[in-house]
């Protein structure tokens, strides 16, 4: 009755629980891996005697220890210390728990699975049984001397067991996902039996530990612990609610040597750190590309209307003729008076045969045109330019005029990077060291990539070509020689505007210098370049 009242012993009670659970775990796994030979209508059964076999067998062995530990006469002497059978006992198990704690935590750390060499699969039940019996034996040993060593009392001991052993027994299977999910809680328990070996070896040599100061430590550990698993699974949850793209797209620009994005204002990231790079600069273009593709507007791969070459109806049978001759385009617009009015797509081959023979184009031969509205995401422009069999597409705005058009060449090159045509000019030309003459209408994304920037663009915004983010910055129609500058990574870059065709930016001139060389204004300005 005192012992019910005493509230060490239901502290010792709960703790040594617990770590006859975990202690018992590795006895749990290997019944399961040599029940698992058995075919599964008798796996419960063998798994159910299996652990009854173990706690009648650390019943009994906590039986003879304990009657060992009464032990308390004097064997022999080493100087002025006296060892009696107790003392021995303690100094031994003391060791074995070390040694094993020691050796499990080792081939943890390392990563080293357990194994079982030489196990046939056999057939008998019973054989099954035997091995069985024999793995409870070793794996009793550590679980009885660490129950000798938590509590003072044969009763709690008992209980703590034939508790512990109820436990593993009613939630063997989820209880062996626990452990493998959480290996912090192992090694913490590992930890707790070197603890508890050196405390049994210190009292074998005659310096008692109070039990208290254990119970204090395991207590604290437990609740560092528990924070611990709150703290990760929090971590988890709020990871699971981003979109499964962001993740994946997060850990490739990891491997693309790109420094993965931080909502903490606070963090630095150090100058000399160097990210490892799988990829070379053109696999990383690439690879972006692909992953910013389906986030990308079709204002950004499409080729605008002022750039649209366009075949008109009313023209001279030679000027279109000559039109189409001079431009290296397999497919064009076929308009009746202007752009806004569609007739069909015609094959260049086709209507050059035409007006050869006719001296007209043929309309019954033109195709129907293909029609998508600009706020189309960028995956559907694929599947549609899919079934056009190598057709353009024509992007029109809410008010059904033509905003651009789309061939497969356009998303390759979103891809890929610029392929000009034989009458193109490259958008972003080298002109010297740190110097680039840019095409105001060169996407974004591709500007970023070719100059190793990044952060122009935003999904907020609403342009997607230099001249428009130049737009954005000055607020105003430029005039030529208007500049602005930006920093990136510890360089400025000058932007100038070189030439305006009517209301747009046709060419700006872009510099490179360090940061260091002067100071730096977010706003435009009007210094030299």
């Amino acid at each position: 009755m005192e012992l019910l009242l005493d509230p060490a012993a239901w502290v010792g009670l709960l703790t040594l629980v617990v770590l006859e659970i975990v202690l018992g775990i590795d006895n749990l796994i290997f019944i399961a891996i040599l029940a698992d030979k058995l075919p599964p209508q008798q796996r419960d059964r063998a798994r159910v005697i299996g652990l009854s076999l173990a706690l009648a067998m650390r019943l009994v062995l906590l039986t003879g220890i304990s009657w060992l530990f009464k032990l308390t006469e004097p064997l022999f002497w080493v100087g002025t210390l006296s060892f009696s059978g107790r003392d021995l006992i303690l100094i031994l198990g003391g060791f074995f728990l070390v040694f094993k704690g020691t050796m499990e935590m080792h081939e943890r750390v390392e990563g080293k699975a357990h194994t079982i060499s030489g196990s046939r699969m056999y057939a008998s039940f019973w054989v099954i049984v035997t091995q069985i019996v024999v793995l409870d034996a070793v794996f009793s040993l550590d679980a009885v001397i660490t129950a000798v060593g938590m509590v003072d009392h044969l009763a709690v001991m008992m209980a703590a067991v034939t508790i512990a052993i109820g436990i593993m027994l009613v939630a063997s299977k989820p209880l062996t996902r626990f452990v493998s999910a959480h290996p912090t809680v192992v090694i913490l328990c590992l930890g707790f039996l070197l603890m508890i070996g050196f405390a049994l070896v210190a009292e074998g040599f005659g310096f008692k530990v109070p039990k208290g100061y254990l119970y204090a430590a395991i207590g604290f550990s437990v609740a560092i612990e528990t924070l611990n698993q709150v703290a990760r699974r929090n971590l988890m949850n709020s990871d699971s609610q981003r979109p499964m793209r962001e993740r994946t797209a997060e850990g490739i620009l990891r491997m693309l040597g790109k420094q993965a994005v931080t909502n903490d204002p606070t963090a630095e990231i150090s100058p000399d750190a160097v990210a490892p790079q799988t990829f070379a600069v053109e696999e990383r273009n690439m690879v972006s590309g692909v992953l910013h593709l389906a986030d990308r507007s079709v204002h950004s791969i499409m080729t605008p209307r002022n750039d649209i070459t366009w075949i008109n109806l009313e023209d001279d049978p030679d000027k279109i003729r000559q039109e189409i001759s001079n431009t290296p385009h397999g497919f064009f617009p076929v308009c009746q008076g202007t752009l806004d009015n569609i007739v069909g797509i015609g094959r260049a081959k086709d209507m050059i045969a035409d007006l050869i023979q006719n001296r007209a184009i043929n309309q019954n031969k033109l195709r129907p045109p293909i029609i998508v509205h600009e706020t189309v995401r960028i995956l559907d422009l694929i599947e549609t330019l899919k079934t056009a069999r190598g057709q353009l597409v024509i992007v029109i705005n809410e008010f059904g005029a033509v905003e651009g058009l789309v061939t497969p060449i356009d998303v390759f090159e979103a891809i890929a990077g610029d392929f000009p045509d034989e009458d193109e000019t490259p958008d972003i030309i080298s002109a010297g060291e740190n110097k680039w003459i840019v095409d105001g209408g060169t996407d974004l994304h591709h500007f970023e990539q070719k100059l190793e920037i990044a952060g122009l663009l935003d999904d907020e915004d609403e342009y997607s070509t230099l001249a428009g983010y130049m737009l954005s910055r000055f607020d105003r129609l430029p005039e030529v020689g208007d500049k602005l500058k930006f920093s990136h990574a510890g360089q400025e870059y000058r932007l100038k505007v070189l030439e305006l065709e009517g209301r747009r930016i046709a060419r700006v001139q872009v510099r490179r210098r360090p940061e260091d060389e002067e100071q730096v204004s977010g706003a435009p300005d009007t210094d030299a370049a």
